[in-house]
This record gives structure tokens, C-alpha cells and sequence, in this order.
């Protein structure tokens, strides 16, 4: 059982990412034309002696600043737009080239650099085949391994006590944008939005900021015991309209995708994957590795290290080390980037640079890292998006001890009171560097952007098509995909709700619906209150707020209700026969809790009725042996909920609170205990429930989403009060549900389950010729469910037991679990098309159930990068 604002979302959960409230939305929406009047050039680059490609060799355009550096594989473009004709191409050991360009054309220039003698002790001409790639003997390959067998000592982690102070900056833009773009009628009154770079940079020449924040904080770092403890001293950032954007969720959405870059740890979080890091310890397996040239004007000298993936596909990196020869083998500069070829979706571009600087005991610490994406549909030239994080450290210091007030409250970040108040003063004289006059703009320019009104209209659409709510200030309209929706019992069925905003009242809340069915002819309704304890939006991080809500409604038996979300339109296409059903009525009192930490706790009373539907019957057995048919049952719970999800990172849309996966568990456990006698209640019991859920990563191998539940009731009572296993007869695959169950085929009152579903990123795949330009990813699920009934609660043991429900054919639906676990798997394909996984879903036991079947094909919707 899942508390609410953490429910299982349905298949259309990709339309809740908090990229697409915002700038993917506005991306896809003015979808952009091509740069008219470009020259673009595009090449190879390679020895013209030994016909090799030669990676990162630096080009530009003469007489302007306009340049890069070839890929790994010599290949470069570039896209001009009349700036210079001429283009001239550098690179250690060999003689510079130029070449006239013709303005407005595409033109292919392939470059043959000729091998400078002066700058070389010998030149080696061999002929033939050229040499297989070897790690035996390679002095590349040495070097990297001492490299790798220094990390330990090179690790800040190896002090003892480290302190210093971090500034970060964050950018997000549409990039890349084009004059036909900017010339829309729409961005009539938006061009003092627009801004200009050098179009060889990451994301092109045009781009328009929709996002900035700044931070300064205060770090400390102690050994043993493990400590981190940051102090957030000031906090600058862009902020949107609430009733649009959440704002904080926003911030950590990015700094998932741009996670600080530890080179020295085994894999590095970009873009919410993990990447091989080049000196991982296994990174000689993955990565081919050059020494392309020394640097003996460093003190100390330093070796360039090229390394290249060994499969341009898998999810590593490319670029250049270079790794001092002092004896600690250490990182003084990298420059990282990614394969074109590489499994990422609509990752167009990436670019990360490391710089170190040396401590007093020789050692180094990273001073400043910058790291660019470049975001885009297609790989070719057209609008996107284009994200940059800057990171930068000062006042580092080394074993100094602090008392041990210091690191009080360590692993969450202690904001101050008057860090969002900082004056502009203040960030000028603490920015290691000053922000360009377009960085300084972007605060005011999207405050005037809110201010107009064709931009909240537009963010009205948006809001209402991707969260299902239309605003109208004190009160909003949703969501509108549970407007309409069908099942066996109600037949076609429309609903129409909404709830009120913090425009009424930032204390007081109100939600309602009515609904009804055209075949049972029923209304259905819903009503809550809502006192928020805080001050603060119940929708918001930390929730404190107490409820008090009343529902009448249909729910499937054993199907969470996932509080008002239960009538998706989507989730009506369903499989067999799903005419069993609950009428419920639900008296509720609710009180919810969550503090800084992510520790949360809910206490809850309810009132529950529920009376059987459709097919669904309630039968128990007389004294003489006759079945008597019963109505509907009464209970009466209390409730008490735990829930700790350390560090935890999520997005508040207007319906669900989306968590970001990360490698923290998050503890889940429920106590909910029946009372007879108490409001009408019938029955005494005592439901105890646990779960941990995982996220174990595997490197090259992918991740593995583990999920481990039990639970146990006490107590003798009706199968519908038992555990009745999460069944799926939708055509969608679902995580956390058994997805060739039937809806209330097993029921248990004590059982453990194993949920394991791993996805390879593409590992197999990416070895095989054709297939792997397809991007496709390998996945794979299995699911065990040991469970059981005691003898009081099993109708074939203990006659006075509720009866289980049986088919017309007199077959019992409903079963228990005593004589073996309940197990599935599956196999499947994901990202294809980029956004649709398929699995074939196979169930290896109690087949002989009546309508079931031992396999089927399931599909979800997933977005991911």
C-alpha cells in the first residue's frame, strides 16, 4: 500500500515530467525551421602519412574567435554564417593547413595534416594493416592504471577534515533557434528575450533563457564518522508563477541531470544515467586509451591521455586526460564528451571540463567543472534546448578540525533564513567570476515574460494539457482525463471536479467531484476539506495538514485507491472480464506530516462501507448449511503510516508528486487496525505492511529496481479485508502489479514478495551491427509472491469463513497461495521509438486458474534520456 501523493502513476506519466511543464513543452510547441543562408562545413581530419583519423584536432575560422576540435573520430562540423573564408586546422607534432571556404554553400573539406620533423625526435612510416588495438604493452594503458592505482590517495575523501565554498550556477535555454523562429508573430513582444553566443558553441548562435539560479554555499567534510554538512548561504534563481511550475522541484529536476562530475569515482550521473568514468577500475576494459602528447612547460610535467569507448554506442565518454608525473599520477585537467553514436536519447551535444587546482601537500582538488548538454529532437541542426552548470571552489581547506557542532544535522542542506534575500551587492562581490550582461538580464526578463499576457495564456494550455487542470484563480477545473471513462459495472461514465488554489487561501482547501453511471445510473460523489498546518500549499514540500473527505465511488477490489485518480480514461481498456466491483463509501480523517529530512508520518480514522458490484457477491454459510447472501461490510480503522526516503528528489506536478530514482532506499511501513463495535465497525484485526524499495546500479550492466514487501494480518476476517494482491488486466505494463493476475484471484493474510526489474541500457544490443543504431534497451522483470491463509480465514478449511467468489461454472475465482509462490517474468524492449517499452510476459504457475493465460504482451509509456 502506497501513501497518495506517491501512487503509481499510469501509462501516461511521461506527460508529467517536469521538462515538459516547462521548456520541453515550449520546444515541441514552436517547432523550429532550419538557419537559412548557412555555410555549413563538415570533414575528416587525418595523418597524411599513415591515413589514421586524428581526434580533437583544434580548428577556426580565421580572424574570428569561431572554432572547436574533432570528434574522436576526426570528423567535425561546423555552421557558419558569413563570418570569415578561410579555416585553419592545429594539432601537436604536425604542420597547420588551411582552407578557403565559400560562403553560403555545404562544402565537405577532408584535412590530410602532414607530420611536422621539427617537432619530432623520429617519424616512424610503417605500411601494412594497421595494428590491432592491445592493452598488453600499451604505455597508455600503464599509465591509466597507475592512475587508477593512486585514486584513493587523490579522493578528497582521503583527508581527514575538508572545508571550502562552492558556487554553482545553472542555465537552461531553448538554443539553437533560428531567425524564422525568432520572427514568429508569437515573439512580437518576447525579443528582448533572445540572446546571441559564437554558433560553434554548444547549442548554437540563438537561444532564449527560460531558467537561471545561482548558489553559495558553505561545505564541510569530516572522515570519521562520515559527515557532509552544506550550508546554503544565498540562493538566486528564476521563479515562475506556482499555479504553473513548481519551482523547487524545478531546481531538483535539474540538479539531477547535472549532478556534481567526481572523476575519481567509478561512474559519473549525467542526464540521469551513469556513465563509465575513463579511470574507473574497470575502465581499460571499455575505453581504448593514446598518449597524444607531453607537456613539459608544466611544472610538474603532464602526459595527454585520448581515450575513445571501445563501443561508441555504450553509455561512456570520450576526450582527454592529463595526468601529472609527480608521483601522484593525479587528474589536472579532463575534457569529456560523448560518441554521437552514444545511447542517449536526444542528447545532441555534451561537453564537461574538469580543473584542478594543487593543495599544500602536493595534492590536487577541483577547482571548477562546467558542464554543457545540448538537447534536441534530432541530431541535425533545429531547435532545443541547451542546459550549463557551472561549479566553482574557493577557500579550500585541509585537515582542519571543527567541533562537532559543526557537522549537526549533516547529509541535509541547512538553509538560511535570509539566503533567497541576498542583494544583487552581495552576488556581485561573491560570483568567482562576473555573469555576462545577458546572465545579469535573465532575473528581470522572465518576470516581464509572466507579466504578459499571451505567454499566460500559452502557459494556461500547457498547464491544462499536460496536468490535467484549468485554472481559473481561486478554484481550478480536473483533471480532465478522468472527464470520461467506462467499465462493466457503471457502463459510460462522465465526471466533472476540481478543487480550490492558494488564490483563495493558503490555509484552507477544498476538493469535490460528482460523477455518474449511465448503466448502473448511479451518481457518485467526493468531498474533502483541507487545513494546512503550515501556512503552506498541502501540495507542496513539507506537507503538514489535516483532512477530513467523504466518497462515495466504485473501486476494483485490491486496486489502492489512488485517492480521487481511479477513473482514468486510459486505464478503462482492460482485458477479460472486470465486472466485479466495490460501491464504497469513505468517511475519512487524515493528518500528514513530512519533515526536511524526508521522514514523513500519517495518521488516519476511517469509516468504511463497501457493498458488492456487478458480478462480485458477498456469501457466507449458515448453521444449516445454507449459503446467505450478506449486503455489505462495515469497518472502523485507525491507520498509521512511516515513510523515509532519505535524500530524496522529486517534481510536484498539479496531481502527482514524481520521485526521482536515485541509489537511496525508501522505507515504507503501514500499521491499520480494525475496531468492533467502535462507529458501526464489525470486525477486529490488525494489518501490519512493510516495504523497501531500491534502486541497485550495475554499472556497463544497467540498474536494477528492487522492491521488497510482506506483510501480516491479525485477526479473523472477510476476504475483501484480506491482502488481495495487486492484479493488472489493462494492456499496459505495470511496475509494481502482477501483470498476468486476474483482478481478486489470490488473497492472503500474511505474505513476502520480490520485484525485480532490470534494465540493461543497451548493453547486448550495442554489439550488434544495424541494430544498434536503433538505440533499443534490454529489459527484463521477475516477481515472486509467497503468501498464505490461516485456516480461520480460508473458506475450505473453515466453514464460517466468507465464501470465496466462483464463476458460473461453479470455479472459485478467488484462491489462496498456501501451496506455492506465485511467480512471473518477462522479457522485453525499451526505447523504441524512444519513448514505448514492450515485454512478452510469461506466468509460470497456477495456470490451471480459470481465465488465465500463461503469457501475453504488455506495453508501456516511459520517457527517458
Amino acid at each position: 500500500m502506497k501513501t497518495p501523493v506517491l501512487a503509481q502513476k499510469s501509462i501516461i506519466e511521461v506527460f508529467l515530467k517536469p521538462i515538459s511543464l516547462l521548456v520541453l513543452l515550449l520546444s515541441l510547441f514552436f517547432a523550429n525551421a532550419a538557419h537559412a543562408q548557412q555555410t555549413i562545413l563538415t570533414g575528416t581530419v587525418t595523418d597524411g602519412t599513415t591515413k589514421e583519423t586524428l581526434p580533437y584536432v583544434s580548428y577556426v575560422i580565421v580572424g574570428t574567435t569561431l572554432g572547436g576540435k574533432t570528434d574522436a573520430d576526426g570528423k567535425f562540423n561546423i555552421s557558419l554564417k558569413g563570418e570569415g573564408n578561410v579555416l585553419k586546422f592545429s594539432y601537436v607534432g604536425y604542420k597547420a593547413q588551411t582552407k578557403t571556404i565559400k560562403p553560403g554553400t555545404n562544402q565537405v573539406i577532408n584535412v590530410q595534416l602532414m607530420p611536422d620533423a621539427m617537432l619530432m625526435n623520429e617519424v616512424v612510416i610503417s605500411g601494412g594493416k594497421k595494428p590491432k588495438y592491445r592493452n598488453k604493452e600499451n604505455p597508455a594503458v600503464e599509465l591509466i592504471r597507475k592512475v587508477i592505482a593512486n585514486k584513493a590517495k587523490n579522493k578528497m575523501e582521503n583527508y581527514n577534515f575538508v572545508e571550502y565554498q562552492k558556487y554553482e550556477l545553472m542555465k537552461f535555454s531553448l538554443s539553437n533557434l533560428s531567425d524564422k523562429f525568432k520572427s514568429k508573430k508569437i515573439f512580437r513582444n518576447y525579443q528582448f528575450l533572445f540572446q546571441e553566443q559564437d554558433s560553434t558553441k554548444i547549442g548554437g548562435k540563438n537561444f532564449l533563457p527560460v531558467f537561471q539560479e545561482e548558489k553559495l554555499s558553505d561545505v564541510y567534510f569530516k572522515k570519521n564518522p562520515e559527515k557532509t554538512k552544506t550550508v546554503l548561504i544565498a540562493d538566486k534563481r528564476v521563479n515562475f508563477d506556482e499555479s504553473f511550475v513548481d519551482n523547487k522541484g524545478l531546481t531538483a529536476y535539474f540538479d539531477r541531470m547535472y549532478q556534481d562530475i567526481n572523476i575519481y569515482d567509478n561512474n559519473i550521473s549525467v542526464v540521469s544515467n551513469q556513465l563509465l568514468s575513463p579511470i574507473s577500475d574497470s575502465a581499460p576494459t571499455f575505453y581504448k586509451f593514446f598518449i597524444t602528447d607531453t607537456i613539459k612547460n608544466h611544472n610538474p610535467q603532464l602526459i595527454e591521455l585520448a581515450f575513445t569507448p571501445r563501443n561508441k554506442a555504450d553509455l561512456l565518454f570520450e576526450g582527454k586526460l592529463y595526468v601529472t608525473l609527480d608521483g601522484n599520477y593525479a587528474i589536472q585537467n579532463a575534457y569529456l564528451t560523448v560518441n554521437k553514436d552514444i545511447n542517449l536519447n536526444f542528447v545532441r551535444a555534451l561537453e564537461v571540463k574538469l580543473d584542478f587546482e594543487k593543495n599544500p601537500d602536493q595534492r590536487y582538488h577541483l577547482s571548477k567543472s562546467n558542464l554543457i548538454v545540448d538537447f534536441g529532437l534530432s541530431k541535425k541542426s533545429g531547435g532545443g534546448f541547451t542546459g550549463e552548470r557551472t561549479v566553482a571552489f574557493k577557500d579550500f581547506k585541509i585537515n582542519v578540525p571543527r567541533p562537532d557542532t559543526v557537522y549537526k544535522a549533516a547529509g541535509q542542506p541547512v538553509v538560511l533564513a535570509d539566503a533567497s534575500k541576498k542583494s544583487e551587492e552581495f552576488w556581485t562581490n561573491n560570483r568567482p567570476e562576473p555573469l555576462s550582461t545577458a546572465g545579469v538580464k535573465v532575473y528581470g526578463n522572465i518576470d516581464s515574460l509572466q507579466t504578459i499576457p499571451s505567454f499566460k495564456r500559452t502557459m494556461d494550455i500547457v498547464t491544462l494539457f499536460f496536468a490535467g487542470y484549468k485554472d481559473f484563480g481561486p478554484f481550478e477545473m480536473g483533471p480532465v482525463n478522468t472527464f470520461y471513462s467506462f467499465n462493466g459495472v457503471e457502463g459510460f461514465r462522465l465526471r466533472l471536479g476540481g478543487r480550490t488554489t492558494p488564490a483563495l487561501s493558503k490555509r484552507y482547501y477544498f476538493e469535490t467531484y460528482a460523477a455518474y453511471g449511465f448503466k448502473d445510473e448511479k451518481w457518485k460523489y467526493f468531498l474533502s476539506g483541507t487545513y494546512s498546518l503550515n501556512n503552506k500549499s498541502i501540495y507542496s514540500f513539507p506537507q503538514n495538514y489535516i483532512r477530513a473527505s467523504f466518497q462515495r465511488d466504485t473501486k476494483i477490489p485490491g486496486q489502492e485507491l489512488q485517492f480521487v485518480q481511479e477513473d482514468n480514461f486510459l486505464l478503462s481498456f482492460k482485458r477479460g472480464e472486470n465486472n466485479m466491483m466495490l460501491y464504497n463509501d469513505f468517511y475519512r480523517l487524515d493528518y500528514v506530516h513530512e519533515f526536511e529530512n524526508h521522514f514523513s508520518y500519517t495518521l488516519g480514522l476511517r469509516k468504511w462501507k463497501q457493498s458488492p458490484a456487478g458480478s462480485l457477491y458477498f456469501n457466507n454459510l449458515n448453521s444449516d448449511g445454507l449459503i446467505s447472501r450478506t449486503d455489505q461490510i462495515n469497518t472502523t480503522e485507525i491507520s498509521v503510516g512511516l515513510r523515509y526516503a532519505p535524500n530524496e528528489k522529486f517534481y510536484q506536478s498539479k496531481i502527482y508528486r514524481t520521485p526521482f530514482v536515485g541509489p537511496n532506499p525508501v522505507f515504507n511501513f503501514r500499521y491499520t487496525g480494525g475496531f468492533k463495535g467502535v462507529l458501526g465497525g464489525e470486525y477486529n484485526y490488525h494489518n501490519f505492511m512493510g516495504s523497501i524499495d531500491k534502486r541497485v546500479y550495475l554499472s556497463q550492466l544497467g540498474y536494477t529496481d528492487v522492491t521488497l514487501e510482506g506483510a501480516y494480518i491479525i485477526g479473523k476476517v472477510p476476504f475483501p479485508l484480506l491482502a488481495i494482491h495487486r492484479a493488472n488486466q489493462t494492456y499496459a505494463y505495470q511496475l509494481n502489479s502482477y501483470n498476468l493476475m486476474n483482478f481478486l484471484e489470490f488473497v492472503s493474510d500474511h505474505y513476502a514478495s520480490v520485484n525485480l526489474d532490470h534494465n540493461f541500457n543497451g548493453f547486448f544490443f550495442n554489439k550488434i551491427p544495424l541494430l544498434k543504431k536503433l538505440k533499443l534497451r534490454e529489459v527484463m522483470s521477475f516477481k515472486v509472491l509467497y503468501g498464505g491463509l490461516r485456516d480461520e480465514n480460508n473458506p475450505d478449511k473453515n466453514p464460517e469463513a466468507m465464501q470465496f467468489v466462483r464463476n458460473a461454472d461453479g470455479q472459485s475465482i478467488t484462491n489462496s497461495l498456501n501451496k506455492e509462490p506465485y511467480m512471473e517474468g518477462s522479457v522485453g524492449v525499451g526505447n523504441i521509438f524512444k519513448v514505448l517499452r514492450v515485454d512478452a510476459v510469461k506466468r509460470f504457475n497456477y495456470l490451471d486458474n480459470p481465465d488465465v493465460s500463461s503469457w501475453g504482451i504488455r506495453a508501456r509509456v516511459k520517457f527517458d534520456f
